[in-house]
Parts: C-alpha cells; structure tokens; sequence
C-alpha cells in the first residue's frame, strides 16, 4: 500500500514572524500620541453612527479632530528637528 501525504515547508521562522526591533519600538512609541488621537476620534465617530449627531456630539468630533491635526503637527515638528547630520 502506498501512502499518500502531503509535503510540508520547514517550520522556520521568517522575517516577518519576529519581534519588532528597538527601533520599531521607537517608531511606535514616537507615534503613540497621533495613534491615540485617532482612536479617539474613531470613538466619537462611531457613537453618531446609529443616530443623528447632537450638537454635543458634533463638537465631540471637532474637539477630536483639532487633537489629531495638533498629534500630528507636534510629531512632524519633532521629525523635522530630529534629522540626522543636521545641527549640533
């Protein structure tokens, strides 16, 4: 009787399956305030989605979306200063 089965990859690991780096970390803790004020704004967004926004809701967003412009204003300033071989 012959068997038939089915051929296997060699479990390894690849580059995609590995932790993050220190500098992805960086990367991720640099971003962390943009992230959080875009969660906050999704919050906001999805609280009118099953009813017409009130006008405490509709200021709810704005406030959000001033955090985001301003999450994300602050991170490229800080890009911009951190440039390497530029300055001291």
């Amino acid at each position: 009787m012959v068997h038939i089965v089915t051929v296997q990859a060699v479990v390894t690991a690849d580059e995609f399956d590995r932790e993050p780096t220190a500098a992805a970390l960086d990367a991720i803790e640099c971003e962390m305030p943009v992230i959080e004020a875009n969660i906050e704004l999704l919050d906001a967004q999805i609280i009118t989605l099953d009813r017409i926004p009130t006008e405490l809701d509709a200021r709810r967003i704005r406030r959000a979306h001033r955090r985001v412009l301003a999450a994300r204003r602050t991170l490229a300033n800080t890009a911009a200063t951190q440039v390497p071989g530029v300055g001291a």
